[in-house]
C-alpha cells in the first residue's frame, strides 16, 4: 500500500529525486530507502468548541530522513493539506537541509484545519491538544517543528508550553519560530526574504549584473518573504516596478515606492487602493520584461504552458514549487537563470536551525551576527551548488538537489543499515 502517490505533489518530487539520483549513479539501495519517508503518525484531534459541541479534525506528522540529525520541518493548518502533500514537503526539506550543510533531517506536520474560523481559545485547545498527540514524535533531539502556512509565533509558543508541561522543565528547543521572549531568535521574520536576495546577488555577479538603479525586478505575493525581499531589494537600489497578489496587482515602469505599497496592503489586503499604477494579473507579471522575478506566492506559477512569455534573466523562487518540471526545459532555452526554492528559500530553516542551537546554548546571538552567518551559508551554498552544476553540466534545480542528496546519501551510506 502506498500513502503518497495519491498526490501529484509527492510524485513531482519523487520524480525529482530520482532523477538527480540516476545523474549521479546514486546507490540502489538508497533510491529505495528514500522514494518514502521513514515514518509517519496521523491523528485524530477532538476538541470542544466554543458551543459546546465536540469536533475532530485529522493531523500527521511526516519525518522523511534523519541521517543527518534531528528532524525538523514546518506545522501546516490548511483544510486542504493531505499526507501525501505533507510527505512532498518533508522530502524537499530534507535536501533543503542537508543543501545548506544544516546537521538536520526533514519533516513536515499538518492539522487539516481552517485557522481562520476558529476562536483563539479554540485555536489554543486544538493546538495543545495536538500536540500532546504528537507528544512522541517530536523533542529537540528528534523532531523541531517550525511555523508554516496558517500557524505563527503564537501556536509555537503553545506548543513548546504543552512540550514543556509534560516534560516538566522548560524546554524552548522543541519548536523554532517563538516570540522572542521565550527562545525565539532575532533577524527570524527577515530571514527567508533576505536570503532569497543573498542568493539573487550571487546570481547577479555570476550573470555579471550589477544590482542597482537600472535593474528592475518584480514580485509576485506580498507576504512577509516577498516583502521582504523587495525591501532587501530596494535597498541594494534596485528598483520595483510589479507587485502581484493573488488578489490580482500593480505595474509602474517607472518605480513603485514600497513605504506606500506596504500602507496600502496593510489597510485593504491588495494593491487595488493605488491609483498611481496600472493594474495587472498574476499572468501579465509573469510576461513582465525584467531583471529579476521573486515568486513568493504559491506553487505551480509557472508552467509549461506558460513559461515561453517569461521575460527575466533572474528568477528565484521564494515560495515552495512556483516552477513546475514542464517549465524547467523552457526556461533553461530562454537562458533564464532559475534560483531552485531549496536554496532561494533556505533562509528561513537556516535561521531555525540557529534558534535551535541558540536555544540549546542557553546563550543568544544579535541580529547582525545572524545575518552575516546566514549571508556566508548562503553565498557558499550558491558556490556549491554552481560548481556542481558546471560539473554535471546540469542547470540549478538539479545541481542544488544533487548536492543535498549527495550529502544525505554520503551519511546512509556511513551509517549503514540497522540491524
Amino acid at each position: 500500500m502506498n500513502l503518497w502517490n495519491s498526490s501529484p505533489f509527492f510524485e513531482n518530487a519523487l520524480t525529482q529525486f530520482k532523477n538527480a539520483g540516476s545523474i549521479m549513479n546514486l546507490d540502489a539501495n538508497i533510491v529505495e530507502r528514500l522514494s518514502k519517508p521513514d515514518r509517519a503518525l496521523i491523528v485524530d484531534v477532538p476538541i470542544r468548541m466554543d458551543d459546546g459541541n465536540i469536533k475532530a479534525y485529522t493531523g500527521f506528522r511526516v519525518q522523511y530522513n534523519d541521517a543527518l540529525g534531528p528532524s525538523k520541518g514546518g506545522m501546516r493548518y490548511s483544510p486542504g493539506v493531505t499526507l501525501g502533500d505533507a510527505a512532498a514537503l518533508a522530502m524537499l526539506m530534507t535536501w533543503k537541509c542537508a543543501l545548506a550543510g544544516l546537521p538536520l533531517g526533514g519533516a513536515k506536520g499538518a492539522l487539516c484545519v481552517d485557522p481562520t474560523v476558529l476562536s483563539r481559545n479554540e485555536l489554543q485547545r486544538v493546538t495543545r491538544r495536538f500536540t500532546m498527540e504528537l507528544i512522541s514524535m517530536i523533542g529537540p533531539n528528534s523532531d523541531i517543528p517550525a511555523p508554516d502556512l496558517g500557524t505563527n509565533e503564537q501556536i509555537m509558543a503553545w506548543m513548546m508550553d504543552t512540550y514543556s508541561q509534560q516534560v516538566g522543565v522548560a524546554t524552548p528547543g522543541v519548536v523554532t519560530g517563538k516570540p522572542i521572549t521565550i527562545g525565539g531568535s532575532l533577524f527570524r521574520h527577515e530571514a527567508t526574504g533576505r536570503g532569497v536576495v543573498y542568493c539573487i546577488e550571487r546570481a547577479a555577479e555570476n550573470a555579471g549584473l550589477a544590482l542597482g538603479d537600472d535593474v528592475t525586478f518584480a514580485i509576485q505575493g506580498f507576504g512577509n518573504v516577498g516583502a521582504m525581499a523587495a525591501k532587501a531589494l530596494v535597498e541594494l537600489g534596485c528598483r520595483c516596478v510589479a507587485v502581484t497578489t493573488s488578489r490580482g496587482g500593480i505595474f509602474n515602469s517607472l518605480g513603485l515606492p514600497l513605504d506606500d505599497l506596504y500602507e496600502c496592503y496593510k489597510q485593504n489586503g491588495s494593491f487595488l487602493c493605488y491609483e498611481e499604477a496600472e493594474q495587472i494579473t498574476n499572468e501579465e507579471l509573469m510576461a513582465l520584461k525584467c531583471d529579476v522575478l521573486v515568486l513568493a506566492a504559491q506553487a505551480g506559477q509557472i508552467t509549461g504552458e506558460n513559461a515561453a512569455k517569461v521575460q527575466c534573466r533572474i528568477l528565484a523562487e521564494g515560495a515552495n514549487g512556483p516552477v513546475t518540471m514542464d517549465a524547467d526545459p523552457v526556461l533553461d532555452d530562454k537562458g533564464v537563470v532559475v534560483i531552485p526554492d531549496i536554496l532561494a528559500n533556505a533562509g528561513g530553516v537556516i535561521t531555525s536551525y540557529f534558534e535551535w542551537v541558540q536555544d540549546l546554548q542557553h546563550l543568544f546571538w544579535d541580529a547582525e551576527n545572524i545575518e552575516r552567518r546566514l549571508r556566508r551559508i548562503l553565498h557558499k551554498t550558491f558556490d556549491e551548488t554552481v560548481e556542481l552544476g558546471r560539473k554535471y553540466k546540469v542547470n540549478m534545480r538539479t545541481a542544488a538537489l544533487l548536492t543535498g542528496l549527495g550529502k544525505v546519501a554520503q551519511a546512509m551510506l556511513l551509517r549503514g543499515l540497522y540491524p
